[in-house]
């Protein structure tokens, strides 16, 4: 089922870097995409490091043993390293002219480094790129070009208490299709303390509704705020509403960290989260049982978000070809199943949606919503101008939706 280029270091590939920082690039061009004689590095005598930020020792071995098995395959030598703090040691390696080969690239550190010319823009390079959810490879756009193949991906959507949910006499013909269901069954849900529905204060989250309402922070190309449209405040005043109301809480005003501390630990019968909160409830909440079944959707349809990381490529790498074939190799359908195997990954491509849902059939709404999913906004400085934003957020009980959107449309439009 392997699909990957059968060349030892064919040009073709997936990768990306990480943070803001200094710039990369002596002997390329200002975009970071060839060398100056106009090709790709391929000097196979230096050795490929690869830096990542691992979620655990099953993550960390499970690298390790796909490069490793790269390495036998091709003769070309690499090591894995895992990084204490990712963007330091990315910034430091490319201030130093040291960078790692290959390493894991966060959405909202493209822009710093690719406009600085840290990153090999490689994507139309790769062999398999139509493989992989376009949405996805937008988010690892920039200036028009890919600069990274999607590692991995998440998405948001409903968990529901299954015991609390029939002592409320509901059944499975009661899942909320439609905001007014979602509004319903959560005021059947809430008792006493417990609230029928919580997420965290924050655009990570809040995101979903302005979605399904038509809306976001920005249009669909990234270029065009869009936070104060009639639509996104319809989506934020959906949110006000349910807080006002009494049925839904945020993660924090429950007295928990995050929305998926609320829901395992029974101060919330629904929760609006990603699919990693099923690693934690099999180890945190084993007791607790729930089903997770796709948003409902608002008065533009279905909607939610998407979180991702990328495989990045240093344009200082030596050897840009074999780093490619690497990342290609590493993005292979084989060991992306592995991967999903081995520490719960849910894989960026289309091919592998059936396979991944035949093997995780409870789970099949989170690679369904990649369909119809949005991320957070990318460009240069919007990390600051989202923080802003759940800062807002926190007081939106008793505030104002139109207000605070308007408020981020003027900072979007400062950095677009």
């Amino acid at each position: 089922m392997r699909k990957r280029i059968t060349g030892v270091f064919a040009a073709s590939a997936a990768a990306m870097l990480m943070l803001a920082g200094c710039g990369g690039g002596s002997g390329f061009s200002d975009d970071g995409n060839a060398s100056a004689e106009g090709g790709l590095t391929n000097d196979s005598s230096q050795e490929l490091t690869v830096l990542i930020g691992s979620s655990g020792d099953a993550e960390t071995a499970a690298v390790e043993k796909a490069v490793a098995a790269w390495s036998e395959e091709t003769g070309q030598k690499a090591t894995v390293s895992v990084a204490s703090d990712m963007a330091q040691q990315l910034s430091q390696g490319f201030a130093g002219g040291d960078p790692a080969d290959v390493f894991y690239l966060a959405p909202e550190q493209l822009a710093g480094f690719a406009s600085n010319g840290s990153l090999l823009a490689y994507g139309d390079e790769l062999e398999n790129k139509g493989d992989f959810y376009e949405n996805l490879l937008q988010t690892f756009t920039y200036d028009g070009k890919l600069y990274a193949a999607p590692k991995d991906v998440s998405t948001l959507q409903l968990f529901i208490n299954t015991d609390m949910w029939a002592e409320a006499g509901l059944t499975d013909a009661d899942y909320p299709t439609t905001w007014d269901e979602l509004a319903d069954v959560a005021q059947k849900l809430t008792s006493g303390d417990r609230k029928g529905l919580t997420f965290s204060g924050e655009y990570a989250r809040i995101g979903v509704f302005m979605k399904q309402a038509g809306g976001g922070l920005v249009d669909d190309a990234g270029t065009t705020a869009t936070a104060n449209s009639e639509e996104s405040v319809a989506g934020l005043e959906e949110v006000k509403t349910l807080l006002d109301s009494g049925v839904a809480a945020y993660a924090a005003d429950l007295g928990t960290g995050w929305g998926g501390e609320a829901f395992g630990s029974g101060k919330a019968a629904m929760a609006i989260e990603g699919n990693w909160l099923t690693g934690s409830m099999s180890v945190d909440y084993p007791d607790v049982n729930y089903k997770v079944v796709e948003l409902p959707a608002g008065p533009a349809g279905k909607g939610t978000m998407h979180f991702t990381n990328g495989w990045g490529i240093a344009a200082d790498s030596p050897n840009q070809e074999g780093a490619i074939d690497l990342v290609e190799y590493l993005t292979s359908d084989d060991v992306v199943m592995d991967f999903a195997e081995a520490f719960g990954i849910m894989p960026a491509t289309t091919t592998l949606a059936d396979a991944w849902k035949e093997a995780n059939p409870e789970l099949g709404a989170f690679m369904d919503g990649l369909e119809y999913s949005v991320t957070v906004p990318t460009a240069q400085g919007a990390a600051d101008v989202i923080a802003d934003f759940n800062a807002q957020l926190e007081g939106l009980h008793n505030g104002d939706a139109k207000s605070i959107l308007d408020s981020v449309q003027t900072n979007l439009e400062a950095i677009l």
